[in-house]
């Protein structure tokens, strides 16, 4: 097996509070462009309305198409370059007419305007409100399913602080790939949210081998005397190094290769799984073991204080 860490002995927990830091800073960043830009900009999956993806013979001017659809009172709407230089995407909120009326009248003014030249149209989508708001409720339940269903397994197989500790640094991957994601003004989709349930997976899995990893050594340990529980989870941290990162090298490169030649419409899906493969081995490193760590501390200081009560009673 390749090894890139021989015999790793970083101090990860000791510079647990600087990670915290940069922690705060990404996720506060990722937040305010969210507050600013009024939340995440949703997929028509979501948002409802109509989009017509077009494909024209020549690389029209965008101005040219957003002329052609202020003449049917359409001239608000997101207009994107779609991969090749001819192809456009024009999304469309819901409105007093049909989606399906829309979306005839913009193929109509499209097609007619002499400027933009011959044209393909080759997808039309159409998401009624109501089904928008049931994909944007059926999305938090399966985020939060997911959340509950790996707080309830890791508190079984280990303890509780395990699992909080695990739930905490997967929502802190989830609101990193979130803000990435506001940051570079990328779409909410179906695809993107199968990414953030992808990420969920991928990040507790390679906690668990260090929860593993200290649950073993503590029994192989048993004996030995001096290690505080802050180096102990330092030690399974470091020993499980190599597998970490390898692991999150080959999802990362497999990710990257889908983000660069998959193509637009697995981009913003790509670019999430890039963004969580990074944020969910540093959060394994830095973040799930450095809180069991805090909250086991801060028990066993309570303990000692209670000692210290009983004894001068």
């Amino acid at each position: 097996m390749i090894e890139l860490f021989r015999v790793p002995d970083y101090d990860f927990i000791g510079k647990r509070r600087w990670a915290y830091l940069v922690s705060i800073i990404f996720i506060a960043v990722g937040l305010t462009s969210m507050a600013v830009k009024g939340g995440l900009r949703y997929d028509i999956d979501f948002a409802g309305g109509t989009l017509i993806q077009v494909r024209f013979a020549e690389p029209p001017a965008i101005d040219k198409i957003r002329t052609s659809l202020s003449r049917i009172g359409l001239g608000e709407s997101v207009i994107q370059q779609f991969g090749d230089p001819r192809e456009y995407i024009v999304r469309m909120p819901l409105g007093p007419s049909s989606p399906e009326e829309v979306g005839r009248r913009v193929q109509t003014a499209l097609s007619a305007d002499p400027a933009l030249g011959p044209l393909e149209v080759r997808r039309v989508e159409f998401v009624g409100p109501q089904v928008g708001r049931d994909l944007q409720l059926q999305a938090i339940y399966a985020v939060l399913a997911g959340l509950v269903g790996i707080l309830v397994y890791i508190a079984l197989r280990f303890d509780l602080k395990g699992s909080v500790a695990a739930v905490a640094a997967v929502f802190h991957d989830v609101l990193v790939s979130l803000g990435a994601l506001s940051l570079t003004d990328r779409d909410f989709s179906l695809p993107v949210l199968a990414a953030i349930l992808t990420i969920i997976g991928y990040s507790v899995n390679d906690t668990i081998v260090a929860y593993d990893r200290l649950r073993e050594n503590r029994g192989k340990l048993a004996q030995q005397k001096g290690l505080s529980f802050a180096q102990q989870m330092n030690n399974a941290v470091n020993q499980t190094l190599s597998r970490t990162v390898l692991t999150a090298l080959t999802v990362f490169f497999s990710t990257a290769i889908l983000l660069f030649f998959g193509g637009k419409v697995l981009e913003d899906m790509a670019f999430t799984l890039f963004v969580g493969v990074v944020t969910g081995t540093y959060s394994t490193i830095y973040i799930a073991g450095a809180l069991v760590v805090e909250w086991t501390q801060y028990m066993e200081g309570r303990l000692r204080r209670a000692r210290k009560a009983v004894a001068k009673a």
